[in-house]
């Protein structure tokens, strides 16, 4: 019982570093934060797609953790095709986001914005998995670094990833109710040119970024 008691409480301070440097990385509003709140103003599809980046991102951690920092990270001819299916996938999506900043949505005759055209279920989980596993951040925020720092903590690496995973599944969560709440009681046309004016500058610069280290 004692050393069991010992174990858990180093345990619990690793964990704890898991789940802060998990939370630190990914509270960013990079392009898979944007994705969930576009989806939560838009009132389609949120917790599918919150499930979907939050059990990718767990994947990611586990992949990391128990592969990629054995390995030393990943080789350059992969790092390349991955960067450069990013490149591609933020430069589309940015030009869609950017289409809509200059044509607005239309009106109905109240004056309030018309709702987006619906989304399938099995459209959802596709751009879920696509902001996922096609962004270089996610791949080597979350798989590289968090896979690297867990070697700093050796038989206890998954201890780290474990708190990792967690922090991740707390910030879907906790944004993914925050998009929800602002859905319901946000429906501003200028809110929505402002939102797709940002998406497709941060897309775009995330994406040229991106381009640039190759080089």
């Amino acid at each position: 019982p004692q050393n069991r008691e010992s174990d858990m409480t180093l345990s619990f301070p690793v964990f704890s570093a898991g789940m802060l440097l998990s939370l630190s990385l990914i509270m960013a509003i990079g392009p898979q934060n944007a994705h969930v709140l576009r989806m939560g103003l838009q009132r389609q599809h949120l917790w599918l797609t919150v499930a979907v980046c939050a059990l990718s991102d767990v994947g990611l951690i586990a992949l990391g953790v128990l592969g990629l920092a054995q390995l030393g990270g990943l080789s350059d001819k992969l790092q390349g095709a991955l960067i450069g299916a990013g490149v591609l996938f933020l430069s589309v999506y940015g030009w869609q986001a950017f289409q809509r900043f200059r044509s607005p949505q239309a009106r109905t005759p109240e004056g309030q914005p018309t709702p987006p055209a619906p989304s399938t279920r099995k459209q959802a989980v596709f751009s879920a998995l696509a902001f996922s596993w096609l962004n270089p951040h996610a791949w080597l925020d979350t798989a590289v670094l968090i896979g690297t720092a867990s070697l700093a903590y050796g038989p206890a690496s998954q201890v780290f990833g474990l708190g990792a995973a967690t922090g991740s599944l707390i910030w879907f969560v906790g944004f993914g109710a925050a998009a929800f709440w602002m859905g319901r009681r946000l429906n501003s046309l200028h809110l929505w040119r402002v939102l797709d004016g940002l998406v497709a500058l941060m897309m775009w610069g995330t994406a040229l970024w991106l381009l640039l280290s190759l080089f």
